[in-house]
């Protein structure tokens, strides 16, 4: 049986706390992974999100915490999404064996990095242009289907992904995908989330457009 491409949806960091944790109610029936990537909030905020999910009945095992290691242990949630400035997989992966560890790369010899260093996943991009990738150049799918032939681990492709490009990126191989804007900043999040996962089930855009 074919496997069915992940869908990460990723926060932007731009809500308050109670308009985030309600879209995060929502959409989690239709995503796979919910990145907290909440760069300007503390331990204690990521706290009283992560307790009030999971009060809301939010199952934390769909839950990755950015950067933050030691919150996403104490709460036992999926995993943890190390950054250009996290520390090493390497140093994080001994000290957190229960932990899935994702590593945010930009390049090929960085996936391949990643993956020598033990990451069970790499998140790839930016494919296409993004809003908040801003005047950097965007990877491409020729570079991204170099990554998924020269590594093992899986590999979700960020950056740009339309509900229409996602098709092309799951041509490439790609494990899934991660959504930021697209999910976060849409008018209906939760609309938007099922719009996603629908295009990643049937392999096209077809079961989406009534949405």
């Amino acid at each position: 049986m074919k496997k069915i491409p992940q869908l990460h949806a990723i926060t932007t960091g731009e809500q308050d706390i109670i308009d985030l944790i309600a879209i995060i109610e929502v959409i989690h029936p239709y995503v796979d992974a919910i990145h907290l990537r909440e760069k300007e909030r503390n331990a204690s905020d990521l706290q009283e999100i992560l307790l009030t999910l999971r009060q809301k009945g939010v199952p934390l095992q769909k839950m990755i915490v950015n950067d933050r290691a030691d919150v996403a242990s104490a709460f036992q949630v999926r995993g943890v999404q190390l950054a250009y400035h996290s520390l090493d997989v390497c140093y994080v992966k001994p000290c957190f064996p229960n932990l899935l560890i994702g590593k945010s790369v930009h390049s090929v010899a960085e996936g391949k990095q990643a993956e020598g260093d033990g990451a069970d996943y790499v998140l790839f991009g930016h494919i296409f242009s993004s809003s908040s990738k801003p005047g950097k150049k965007a990877q491409g799918l020729c570079q991204l289907e170099r990554l998924v032939a020269e590594v093992r681990v899986p590999v979700i492709a960020i950056g740009g992904i339309s509900p229409k490009r996602a098709c092309e990126v799951m041509r490439i191989g790609s494990a899934g995908i991660a959504v930021m804007s697209g999910i976060f900043k849409h008018p209906y999040p939760q609309q938007a989330a099922q719009m996603y996962k629908k295009i990643l089930v049937n392999g096209d855009e077809n079961g989406a457009r009534k949405l």
